[in-house]
């Protein structure tokens, strides 16, 4: 009879974790004449790094205040770990949201910023204290609780906003642009802690950026927004060497779009090998023949740019190794070929034109 009731209990626990924390069917929103989200259906797996990306106006922070009940979709359904929440307000499903702004109480300290919630919730002090110091340090800012906003830098706000969203310990946080008032090297210094708080809490996160690196580095996967619809939701390396529309391919990263005989495909700068015109090349590999007309250098590698004999241009990127910048704006002008491996090019469905409301 025991192990009737364990396995009974293995069951239900692996029917709970194969259900979605988040789930959108078909969700739709529309300002006036603008759908802003236009019937958006994915999926977020309990534990999962899951960021939006896209451009202004694409619909990700649309439907991240649809998730976190700041907004009220037209159509569709919104299910946190299965149970529909579409017309409950924010308070009353399990999420938490970091803005980019922080919206941190200037005339509390960082301590109670961060235990407000639980005081509203009415958690008794010793707990409260007890919450507070442990979010503190998850975010690396033990000793500051007494401390007042204006007293931090910019990446420390962003870090007591943080722990003010994890101490409820909500299903899913949500997280909108939080690294957009940052300066480049905080940036990426906050992207590498964020990985690890994620890691060490085992939360659900959904991130909003329109940045391409910051998404590809901290995501488990990608779904990328493009006039309120996803174009691709995938890992981010197969994003980055398999996109699957035209937009995509351009979005993130830098990439190629040829078109011969009839055929629309993308091959990334970095895959492709740039040899004298005379080089025969190598067997098997796509060649293409043409002149440098520009040369970037940006430091560790220099863009070239080169008009194709056979109509159109590549980008090509190379490392730096041995290349000053004077030798790289020699090649300005310079017949070469093109080659690149079959394998590193993909087909793509051409971009899709925007639906009018």
């Amino acid at each position: 009879m025991a192990t009737q009731t364990q396995a009974a209990e293995g069951d239900a626990q692996a029917a709970r974790a194969s259900v979605p924390d988040v789930h959108l069917e078909a969700v739709r929103k529309v300002y006036g004449d603008v759908v802003a989200v236009d019937g958006i259906e994915v999926e977020v797996a309990s534990g999962e790094f899951f960021t939006m990306l896209g451009p202004s106006g694409s619909g990700k922070t649309t439907t991240l205040r649809l998730i976190a009940g700041f907004e009220h979709q037209d159509a569709g359904r919104i299910l946190l770990r299965g149970v529909e929440v579409s017309r409950l307000p924010p308070y009353a499903r399990d999420v938490n949201t970091v803005f980019q702004d922080y919206a941190l109480f200037p005339h509390m300290s960082v301590a109670e910023n961060v235990g407000y919630g639980l005081r509203v919730k009415g958690v008794r002090r010793t707990q409260r204290r007890a919450r507070v110091e442990g979010a503190l340090e998850t975010v690396r800012l033990q000793g500051f609780g007494n401390r007042r906003p204006s007293q931090l830098s910019g990446g420390q706000r962003q870090r007591v906003a943080l722990a003010r969203a994890i101490v409820n310990r909500p299903q899913v946080l949500l997280l909108d642009e939080p690294l957009g008032a940052l300066d480049l090297k905080l940036r990426e210094e906050m992207q590498i802690e964020l990985k690890r708080i994620h890691r060490d809490l085992g939360m659900t996160f959904v991130y909003v950026t329109h940045d391409q690196d910051e998404a590809l580095t901290m995501s488990d996967r990608i779904a990328v927004f493009n006039h309120g619809r996803i174009e691709q939701v995938a890992p981010p390396a197969e994003l980055y060497e398999h996109p699957a529309t035209e937009f995509v391919a351009g979005f993130v990263g830098v990439s190629n779009v040829l078109e011969r005989v009839g055929r629309r495909f993308t091959v990334r700068p970095e895959k492709i090998r740039m040899l004298p015109e005379a080089d025969p090349g190598t067997a098997g590999f796509e060649s293409e023949t043409g002149r440098i007309h520009d040369v970037v250098y940006v430091g560790m590698v220099t863009r070239y740019l080169v008009d194709l004999d056979g109509g159109g241009e590549l980008t090509v990127v190379r490392q730096n190794l041995e290349t000053s910048s004077q030798d790289a704006l020699e090649e300005r002008g310079r017949r070469v070929r093109l080659e690149w491996r079959p394998d590193h090019t993909f087909t793509i469905e051409p971009e899709r034109e925007e639906m009018q409301g």
